[in-house]
């Protein structure tokens, strides 16, 4: 067990670089200059020329990237006198440390990782930006396949019981219906039918959060009627996934040797049903539950947007439109580490849900 989870933390770091990279070289590349944006457009040779210096942009790509694996990195080297102050942590040590060793002039130590700082919110922190958007992002992504996973797999189960039916013919058009429409179209559709058309009988808004401020502005309140629209949007496609994936594993599992000895044995189909297909009936449903999860939290990007919820996934729009590259830099980031941890996750409860499974 213990050599199985090394192994996948291994890869899973080996990911995480090779995410890193990409997501350095291809923001690097981007048209635009972020520290013109900063002067909004104005002329300044100066002022542009120090901003650009400011924000590390005048060196080389290769020592950017080196900077940007230092702030990254947990274990990282500290200057302990720079000479001028700059946008890198190697040189401004703007962060919190734990000295390890002393190496001359500059000191190798231990700190959270630092994804730097905003180049349109005064400077506010990558960190505290994600700290205040990923919550209602996860609310909304936890909230939307807890609905796909109880509908479809109560729906996966009655379409296999009833197999060829009338019933199952209509829930395998509807669901391959519900896998075709993408997350934008529906999230449009979805809104304009029950939060415009049937406003009066819905009472549901088009656009908000999970805290809105009222209308004198005194306070936030939790709005959990806001939560609907989204979380059904988002959860509609896994549904519609799940649905026919517990159905297709449920037949196959119904059709082995070991359900007809149950049956033999006089067991009900009830307990034959719940007890012993069921269970292994769900694997496959687990294994994809959890990559839905895990790219929920980036496909929740239009679904945000549309309805307008204040989560990390608008956050990484408007930073897109403003050029604001930290911010979706630190936020992909965000989104592969919590991708690899849920699979790592997964992966073991796979391991023990399914006895045929030996994690070595």
């Amino acid at each position: 067990m213990i050599s199985y989870i090394i192994n996948k933390l291994f890869y899973g770091f080996l990911t995480l670089f090779g995410v890193v990279t990409v997501v350095f070289l291809l923001f690097t590349v981007l048209p635009g200059d972020p520290a013109r944006m900063m002067l909004d457009q104005k002329e300044d040779p100066e002022q542009l020329a120090q901003i650009r210096k400011n924000l590390g942009l005048d060196q080389p790509v290769w020592k950017q990237y080196l900077y940007y694996l230092n702030d990254l990195s947990p274990i990282s080297i500290h200057d302990n006198h720079p000479k001028e102050e700059t946008y890198t942590s190697l040189s401004s040590g703007k962060y919190d440390y734990s000295k390890i060793a002393d190496l001359g002039d500059q000191t190798l130590v231990v700190k959270k990782p630092f994804l730097r700082n905003s180049f349109q919110k005064q400077g506010k922190s990558v960190a505290t930006i994600i700290g205040e958007t990923l919550p209602n992002t996860i609310v909304l992504a936890v909230s939307a396949i807890i609905i796909a996973t109880v509908i479809g797999v109560a729906l996966g189960i009655v379409s296999a019981l009833v197999k060829d039916s009338w019933i199952d013919r209509t829930l395998l058009v509807i669901t391959s219906f519900g896998m075709s429409i993408p997350s934008f179209f529906s999230a449009i559709i979805i809104a304009y039918i029950f939060a415009f058309l049937l406003h009066e009988f819905t009472s549901l808004n088009m656009i908000g959060s999970l805290y809105e401020v009222d209308d004198l502005g005194e306070g936030k309140h939790l709005t959990l009627k806001n939560l609907i629209l989204p979380a059904i949007t988002l959860g509609s496609r896994p549904l519609a996934v799940f649905t026919q994936l517990t159905r297709n594993s449920l037949l196959e599992v119904l059709s082995q040797d070991y359900i007809r000895t149950a049956y033999a044995k006089g067991l009900s189909k009830k307990t034959v049903i719940l007890k012993h297909a069921l269970r292994n009936a769900l694997n496959p449903v687990v294994t994809a539950i959890s990559g839905w999860f895990a790219s929920m939290l980036a496909g929740a990007v239009f679904v945000e947007f549309v309805f307008g919820w204040n989560g990390l996934g608008k956050e990484i729009v408007n930073a897109l439109n403003t050029l604001d590259l930290p911010i979706v830099m630190g936020a992909v980031l965000v989104i592969a580490v919590m991708f690899i941890i849920i699979n790592i996750i997964i992966d073991i409860l796979y391991g023990v849900l399914d006895p045929r499974v030996r994690i070595k």
